[in-house]
């Protein structure tokens, strides 16, 4: 049986397709019209995600949305008697909900009649899409973000193929709301830049922690829900204004003017980061820190189960998830690589797999590969295209006949000083970049950070950088050796090793590793491997492929990235692009 979900008409659009309780594939729409974070209906991804698995359009019986316009109706009514100018606009939205079986007939060109929708609440479905492709057979479960059916957090068991929510925290108390608004407060408008005041936060010290305390109210008292002080907030009053520029989503200003009276002005996105700026972030990621934590011990004691799935975009907060094991007392947890909202549309579809149709479990996601990906004939026809501009640029083109040597120049080329864009096997699934559309760069250089923040990707200085690492070696290099295969855990680096690999050692002395294995990534674990074989060291910068944008997807793409930065060397598969004035 083929199920399709979808989160549709929300930020971070996605699809994905389960054939028999199997995932097969999945992928954000931002990949495919190049627009970061792209609401609206997922068509392309849909498409794509059909054609993976096999199945002809006419066998689409089973549509599962991340949306339920049923869950807390009695809030949302209460909502809309008392903001008519906002509840009209979320009318709008709950139209188009009414019509996505249209949507998706137009999308695949089937008839919209022969299909049924399955609607699951937004944090249930975030629940399925960690526990459904979790090993644990049983597991504690939570679930945060800013927004969703009127709810922000949401925690329950998961048993075998049942989901069973245990409480959850509603609108307009958030804590994804939180961040999201103090990260407009330092100057960080865009939908999504959580991540970037994430890294600032390292910079400073926790000056306002006391003033924050104020903002959120949360006892530790073996409680599990929090509240937001409304002062600080303008959506208690004015509700959260939602925008789509070519379809690229925007949130209104979030944070109300008391906040400036307590911390002092907001900052302008073309203002210098100052210290206070730098204060404010870590006070920020400390509250935060202290709230998640105390509510996952909470949530510890007294489910009495030691395995954890997080999911919910608060999830991809690395800085906080490396400390859930040292601090909560879970032994083991799980975070698959779409934490986001973009995994709603796994989480959709295995919901109603397992939960609604009673099917019983037989999938584990262990690696993140499940995008689009390109034949070496493909890959050739982009290179023959290019070739003109290939040559005005210098660039000379090499075919690898094998994987070893591929891997042997690579990691030659690597160790000399060059930056490396890596595009191999299928797209990742998530935001992160894990090994097939990758930056890569030697971790020893410390002068990689500002080479490639300043002349590769175009960001800020403050962010860091991602290291790589063959997953038997994790407790050689940091504190903690638990596996993070998705780059979703930020672990102390070993004091002895900070000189080592400076360029993935954050400014605390952290990272936010990757471990690999041949199991989840061969070819990747090979390139890791053979570059400790010639240096000492295995472990590889690893950085997005992409230069403000969203990851590369296709081998043009690719190639056009290469040829307007400063990369050195292009893998395109077996094929080796290099500049000839490269380090090597």
């Amino acid at each position: 049986m083929l199920i399709i979900g979808v989160n549709a008409y929300h930020g971070d659009a996605s699809a994905a397709s389960i054939v028999d309780g199997r995932l097969v594939a999945a992928a954000e729409e931002e990949r495919f019209c190049r627009v970061k974070h792209v609401a609206g209906f997922p068509a392309q991804a849909l498409r794509y995600v059909l054609e993976e698995s096999g199945a002809s359009r006419a066998e689409l019986r089973h549509l599962a949305v991340a949306r339920d316009p049923w869950a807390r109706i009695f809030r949302k009514a209460w909502y809309a008697l008392k903001m008519p100018r906002v509840a009209g606009a979320r009318l709008t939205v709950q139209e188009r909900f009414a019509t996505i079986a249209d949507d998706v007939g137009s999308a695949i060109e089937v008839n919209p009649s022969a299909i049924q929708v399955h609607r699951v609440e937004h944090h249930k479905a975030h629940l399925a899409s960690s526990f459904f492709v979790s090993p644990f057979e049983e597991a504690a479960l939570f679930s945060v973000d800013g927004l969703g059916d009127f709810a922000s957090t949401m925690w329950g068991i998961g048993r075998g193929n049942q989901i069973q929510p245990l409480g959850a925290v509603s609108f307009p108390h958030s804590l994804g709301i939180f961040y999201t608004a103090v990260t407009q407060f330092l100057g960080f408008p865009k939908y999504g830049d959580e991540y970037k005041v994430m890294g600032l936060a390292s910079y400073g010290e926790p000056e306002f922690l006391d003033e924050l305390r104020r903002v959120v109210f949360a006892p530790n008292s073996g409680r599990m829900d929090f509240k937001l002080n409304g002062d600080y907030f303008r959506h208690f009053d004015h509700g959260i204004a939602m925008t789509w520029n070519d379809g690229e989503p925007h949130i209104g200003t979030l944070y109300s003017g008391h906040l400036a009276t307590r911390l002092g002005p907001s900052r302008r996105a073309d203002e210098e980061v100052e210290s206070r700026h730098r204060n404010i972030a870590s006070s920020l990621q400390k509250r935060l820190e202290e709230i998640i934590l105390d509510r996952l011990r909470t949530l510890r004691k007294t489910t009495g189960l030691r395995k954890l799935c997080l999911a919910g975009g608060v999830a991809y907060n690395c800085v906080t998830n490396g400390k859930i094991l040292e601090q909560t007392g879970f032994d083991d947890i799980y975070i698959q690589s779409a934490a986001g909202d973009a995994g709603l549309a796994i989480g959709a579809a295995m919901y109603v797999w397992h939960h609604e149709l009673g099917k019983p479990r037989e999938f584990v996601m262990e690696h993140a590969y499940w995008g689009s990906e390109f034949s070496e004939s493909a890959i050739r026809e982009v290179l023959n295209r290019a070739s003109d501009e290939l040559d005005r640029q210098d660039c000379r083109i090499r075919k690898i006949e094998n994987e070893d040597e591929l891997c042997r120049l690579t990691a030659e080329h690597i160790a000399k000083g060059e930056v490396v864009g890596w595009f191999q096997g299928r797209m990742e699934w998530g935001p992160r970049a894990l090994g097939n559309r990758s930056i890569l760069a030697d971790p020893r250089r410390p002068e990689m950070r500002e080479i490639l923040n300043v002349k590769i990707k175009r960001r800020e200085i403050f962010r860091p950088f991602a290291p790589s690492i063959a997953e038997e070696a994790t407790s050689e290099y940091f504190t903690q050796s638990y596996p993070s295969p998705f780059m979703l855990m930020a672990y102390d680096v070993r004091s002895e090793k900070r000189s080592v690999i400076p360029a993935t050692t954050h400014v605390d002395g952290t990272g936010r590793l990757q471990t690999v294995n041949e199991r989840q990534n061969r070819l990747y674990y090979k390139l890791i491997k053979e570059f400790g074989r010639q240096t000492g060291v295995p472990v590889l910068l690893n950085t997005s492929f992409n230069e403000n944008e969203p990851v590369v997807c296709k081998p043009e793409e690719a190639l056009d990235c290469f040829l307007r930065t400063k990369m050195d060397t292009l893998v395109l598969g077996r094929f080796m692009v290099q500049r000839v004035g490269a380090v090597a």
